[in-house]
This record gives structure tokens, C-alpha cells and sequence, in this order.
């Protein structure tokens, strides 16, 4: 039947032209954000997973900050009491270079002020050695924690190692100086004993610092590992996409050339009345 009123193979024309036009947008889209899957109209799935992937990657990224955070501060006590450790046996050697009962009453003296210089500089030292705020051996703090896991719920700790003189760690007193051999060499034996604390409390130092370290290259390759797959989830082949582009095209003209060859069959109908 030959009609003005209703034209269908215009409307196919155009439906088919429509659609064509629709898969074009959607690859220029692809290819302009480079992702097959950039919001959840392209698909709800996908998108669902590969965003709680990204949230997961970002908590990573938190983690990472915090163990970078604790380890400095690690870091930095560990310099502080390899620091104490070499003023200790420098100590000791004046102390044990003072016990020798042939000494003469000034040199004694002498050493006395090179030890109690010394014994001043590990105050010192223990009381700057700080990071962020944070100072681990000067017992102001028990202990510190570092985040393990994206969520939070995991948390890796670091105790307080109290290096003060007199306490726990290095059982020297703050005031301690000698005047005679006796006292000198009573001093020497209490600075061995603080030697073998610090080695002890050193080696724990340096245990959660390695440990700290490990953990950060895990946390890095995790998340690298869960970007890779946000990117097997969502990415775009932009080779495929520039092929279906272009056949895509091709398509879209010859659809307009369809619809044009539809819309002038109604022309012919004034044949009819020549």
C-alpha cells in the first residue's frame, strides 16, 4: 500500500540510525575516558566492585602513610640509641681508665668530667630524639601503632623502650661521676649492665623497624595488585574501540543514506497521478 500518512521503513531507517548513533557516543565515551565501564549506567556490577576495590586502595594508601609515620619514628629512636650505645662504651672506658688505684687524684678528675660530659649528652640525646611529636625512649609514650589493614581493624605495635638514664634501660643515674678507683669501678660494672639492656632493647628497635619496612612493600604490592584488577574490570581495549569506531562509522552513514532513500519513497505516490 502506498502511503504519505505513515512511512514505515523511514521509521526503521530511523530507528536503526538512532541505535548506531547511541553505540557511537557510547565508544567515543570509551575512548575519551578510556574506561569500558565509567559510571554504573554502563554496568551496575561491575562499577560496584571496581569502587569498593578504588575504597580499598585508597585505605591502603592510608596505611602506607602510617607505617611510613611509624617507621621514621622507629627509625629515629634507633638512631638515638645506637647513638647512646657508642656514648656508654666511651663511658666505660673512662670509668674503667679511673679505677686504676695508681691514678693520680687529677687525672681521676679529668676523667670524671669527660664522663660526666658524656653522661650529659645522653640526656640530651634521649630527650630530642623525636619525630612528629612522638618520642620513644624517653618513656613518655608506652607504646606507638601503625595501621596494617585497609579497614582499620589491624594495627601493628611498637613498645616504648625508656633509654633515661636510670631507668629500666640504662640503669646509670642521671648524676652518677666518681671520685675514687672503688666508685669508678663500681660505675664500670653498671654500664656493662646498661650495654647488654641497650643491645636488647636495641634489637627490638630494630626488629619493628624491619618489620615495619616488610609490611609497607606487602601493603604497596597489595595495592598494586587490586589496581590491576580495577583495571581488568573497567578498562578500556582502545585498539578494539578505534576499530568498532570506525566500523561504527561507516555504519552511521550508510544509515543515513537509508533513511534518505525511505523518506523519498513517499515522492514516487505523484507518479501515480501523472
Amino acid at each position: 500500500m502506498a502511503t504519505i500518512n505513515t512511512n514505515a521503513g523511514a521509521m526503521v531507517a530511523l530507528q536503526n540510525l538512532n541505535a548506531t548513533n547511541r553505540d557511537i557516543e557510547q565508544v567515543q565515551s570509551r575512548i575519551n575516558t578510556g574506561l569500558a565501564v565509567a559510571s554504573a549506567k554502563d554496568n551496575g556490577g561491575v562499577y560496584a566492585i571496581a569502587q569498593k576495590m578504588r575504597a580499598d586502595v585508597a585505605g591502603y594508601e592510608a596505611v602506607g602513610n602510617s607505617l611510613d609515620l611509624a617507621a621514621s619514628t622507629v627509625d629515629v629512636a634507633l638512631a638515638a640509641g645506637e647513638a647512646v650505645s657508642d656514648l656508654l662504651i666511651e663511658m666505660k672506658e673512662k670509668a674503667l681508665a679511673a679505677s686504676d688505684v695508681s691514678l693520680d687524684t687529677s687525672s681521676r678528675t679529668a676523667l670524671n668530667e669527660d664522663f660526666k660530659a658524656l653522661r650529659d649528652q645522653i640526656a640530651q640525646i634521649v630527650d630530642t630524639a623525636e619525630f612528629n611529636g612522638t618520642n620513644l625512649i624517653n618513656n613518655s609514650v608506652s607504646q606507638i601503632s601503625a595501621l596494617a589493614n585497609a579497614s582499620g581493624s589491624s594495627t601493628i605495635t611498637i613498645a616504648d623502650e625508656n633509654l633515661s638514664l636510670g631507668g629500666g634501660v640504662v640503669t646509670l643515674a642521671a648524676t652518677a661521676s666518681f671520685a675514687s678507683a672503688g666508685a669508678a669501678g663500681t660505675i664500670a660494672g653498671t654500664i656493662s649492665t646498661s650495654i647488654n639492656n641497650l643491645n636488647a632493647s636495641l634489637a627490638r628497635l630494630g626488629t619493628a623497624s624491619k618489620s615495619l619496612g616488610i609490611h609497607k612493600d606487602f601493603v604497596g604490592k597489595l595495592s598494586d595488585s587490586l589496581e590491576k584488577g580495577i583495571g581488568n574490570l573497567v578498562d578500556a581495549d582502545l585498539a578494539k574501540e578505534s576499530a568498532r569506531l570506525q566500523s561504527l562509522q561507516v555504519k552511521q552513514q550508510l544509515g543515513v543514506q537509508a533513511l534518505s532513500i525511505a523518506n523519498s519513497a513517499p515522492s514516487t505516490i505523484l507518479g501515480y497521478f501523472r
